[in-house]
C-alpha cells in the first residue's frame, strides 16, 4: 500500500519496504504547484537517476509516482516550496528530522540519500560531512549523501552527478 503524505508543497511518494528514499531539500515553487517532484527546467534529477541505472528508461516529472515501482521512493526534508534551496534555513531542516524519522519508520526503506548536505548535517548536528555512504544510520536506514541535481548547482555537471548516483546503485545492489 503506497502512502503518500500532504506537505504543504508537494506529497511524498512512499510506500513500505522501498530500496532507496531520495530525500530533496525542498520542493521548487513551480514542483509544488504542479504536485510532481524534481520539475524545474535546469533540474538533472530524473535523467541522472535513469543514467546511474535506478530507473530502465527516463521518467518524465509528471509520471514521477511511477518510482514505487522500481523500488524508490521521493520525499523532501522540508515541505516549504521555494525558489531556491539556499532560502531554507538551517533550524527548518533541524525542526523537520521529526517528520522525517516518522516517515523512515513507516516505509523503512534500505537506504534514503539526501540529495546535497545540508539538511543532513542539520538533523544530525554534524559539521564535517563527506560525500556517499555515512558511517551511522537515520531512520534505521543507510545513509547516502549525493550531489544535490537542481541545476543550480553548477558545481557539479550532470556527467559528475551520474557518476556519483551510480557508486550509490552499485552499493545497493550489493546489498540487497
Amino acid at each position: 500500500m503506497e502512502h503518500v503524505t500532504p506537505a504543504p508543497g508537494l506529497p511524498d511518494i512512499l510506500a513500505p519496504g522501498l530500496q532507496v528514499v531520495f530525500c530533496g531539500l525542498n520542493p521548487g515553487v513551480d514542483a509544488a504547484a504542479a504536485g510532481h517532484h524534481f520539475l524545474g527546467r535546469g533540474n538533472r534529477f530524473w535523467p541522472v537517476l535513469h543514467l546511474a541505472g535506478f530507473t530502465p528508461h527516463l521518467v518524465a516529472p509528471h509520471d514521477d509516482r511511477s518510482v514505487l515501482g522500481f523500488g524508490l521512493g521521493l520525499t523532501a526534508a522540508v515541505g516549504r516550496p521555494t525558489r531556491r534551496a539556499d532560502q531554507v534555513e538551517e533550524d527548518e531542516f533541524a525542526q523537520a528530522a521529526a517528520g522525517l524519522l516518522h516517515k523512515l519508520a513507516w516505509a523503512q526503506p534500505q537506504w534514503i540519500a539526501f540529495l546535497g548536505k545540508a539538511a543532513y548535517a542539520a538533523m544530525t548536528g554534524k559539521r564535517r560531512l563527506d560525500w556517499g555512504e555515512q558511517p551511522e544510520r537515520f531512520g534505521g536506514a543507510r545513509v547516502w549523501i549525493l550531489p544535490n541535481p537542481s541545476g543550480l548547482n553548477r558545481g557539479y555537471s550532470k556527467e559528475r552527478l551520474v557518476d556519483a548516483y551510480a557508486e550509490l546503485r552499485r552499493a545497493q545492489m550489493t546489498s540487497s
